[in-house]
């Protein structure tokens, strides 16, 4: 039973927490967009083997696109 008890009393302060933030609100925030708003795209993405913007004469991939 002791299993069972710090169960439900860890159900009920997750419960109570969630509670709380939901209660938490702003009152000087903006209002929230109903909508979803667009993200905006960069016009021109460098390929990999473009060469590199940064102008080392190097091609992208082996410059500035490496994955650390």
């Amino acid at each position: 039973m002791a299993l069972f008890d710090r169960f439900a009393r860890r159900f009920d302060r997750k419960q109570e927490r969630k509670k709380r933030q939901a209660d938490v609100v702003d009152p000087d925030a903006p209002p929230v967009p109903d909508a979803p708003v667009e993200q905006a795209k960069a016009e021109h993405a460098t390929g990999r083997n473009a060469p590199c913007p940064c102008g080392s004469g190097k091609k992208y991939k082996k410059c500035c696109g490496l994955t650390p």
